[in-house]
């Protein structure tokens, strides 16, 4: 038992240890934090010294950091605020995904991808990162001005299209299609937990916590509100939901509160660690034997979709009235793969949609990808 232990222990010293000597530096070269992270996680993961061999387990853990970023955002985002994006999320969103669709999907097809597996690669290249995209903006501060609005809006419309997608992954899988009934159970479930976090959301939160003030117990407020953040994820995840869209539901339902500063202070020391974990679990996940084996077709996929997606965001953002240097900073930001290509490409791979080679290279694509965005961001500054 001592030693088991001691392992664990060695391998959180290594994390902490990684993550006190990169960050710090990358952020000191201008580089950012989240290339820090990446980095550090290349380097002690499986394909790296080899200190981590599971680096899945690792990223499972670490989203609750985006799902605690997610919660944040949505203290800070009042229903009468969001209503008044609804033009963003929806009309901006819609068209935004639809032409990186279509234009990715082409890519695809040019790399000699079958239609099918065209269209499942494209779409998790399409659905950006949210870990990524929130913190650069946190970190310039850019989240509450107009711009960084549109962007939050469209990331929240990406969100919406995670359940649909893996629906269609089951409709693609070879063998007998599911029935109506069971799809139509799976939409019943879905909407019946979306109804009961928001009925929740309504009644129950604020009169709990006045209650646990009253208590004048800090940690119990601290444990209410690790607890709410976990248990809304954990709801629309039964619901076959996404984890990030139950938080910042919560975080929108306490946004009237006069707890919210509380909420926000409680949560962000284990949002701040947890994204951080997160971006460390990208960077071990870089199979960097697959890379080396294709990289001539990996490396052109990672330049060519990022390139074409860009262009695509930048077209259709002067589209709908932003500038140019609006235009060009959102097409910067967005122009990577997302975590949710790790779940929908590994959908597909166990459905029979996609071979496994092509789940792994499909995945490293949205890696490098993630990994260079802070670089390409950076390049796109004025």
């Amino acid at each position: 038992m001592a030693d088991v232990a001691s392992i664990d222990l060695v391998k959180v010293v290594a994390l902490l240890g990684v993550t006190v000597v990169a960050v710090p530096v990358f952020r000191r070269l201008g580089l950012g934090s989240v290339l820090g992270y990446l980095a550090a996680g290349l380097v002690i993961g499986p394909f790296g010294l080899g200190w981590f061999s599971d680096p899945q387990a690792i990223l499972h853990v670490a989203e609750l950091g985006v799902v605690m970023f997610l919660f944040v955002i949505g203290l800070e985002m009042r229903p009468s605020h969001l209503w008044s994006l609804r033009r963003q999320i929806f009309g901006l969103g819609t068209l935004q995904i639809a032409a990186c669709t279509a234009a990715l999907t082409g890519v695809g097809l040019l790399f000699g991808y079958e239609p099918v597996v065209a269209f499942i690669g494209a779409m998790g290249f399409v659905l950006t990162s949210t870990a990524i995209v929130m913190q650069l903006l946190a970190e310039r501060g850019d989240i509450a001005l107009p711009h960084g609005q549109k962007i939050v809006s469209v990331l929240l419309f990406e969100d919406l299209l995670i359940v649909p997608l893996l629906v269609l992954v089951a409709l693609l899988a070879p063998g007998e299609p599911s029935s109506d009934a069971s799809r139509w159970t799976s939409i019943g479930i879905a909407t019946g937990v979306l109804l009961a976090l928001l009925a929740a959301g309504i009644w129950l939160l604020n009169p709990l916590f006045r209650l646990l003030a009253a208590a004048r117990a800090r940690e119990v407020m601290t444990a209410a509100a690790l607890l709410v953040v976990l248990g809304s994820a954990l709801l629309m995840q039964l619901g076959g939901l996404s984890m990030a869209m139950g938080a910042f539901l919560a975080g929108v339902l306490l946004s009237e509160s006069t707890f919210r500063h509380q909420l926000e202070a409680d949560v962000e020391p284990f949002r701040g660690l947890l994204l951080g974990l997160f971006f460390l679990g990208v960077g071990m996940a870089l199979d960097l034997s697959v890379v080396r084996e294709n990289w001539m077709p990996i490396l052109g996929a990672v330049l060519a979709m990022m390139l074409v997606k860009a262009l695509c965001i930048y077209a259709v953002a002067r589209l709908m009235d932003s500038s140019h240097h609006e235009a060009l900073d959102r097409a910067t930001l967005m122009a990577q793969g997302g975590e949710f290509a790790f779940v929908l490409y590994s959908t597909a791979a166990a459905s029979g949609v996609i071979a496994a080679s092509q789940n792994a290279n499909l995945t490293a694509i949205v890696v490098l990808s993630m990994a260079l965005t802070p670089l390409v961001v950076l390049a796109g500054r004025p």
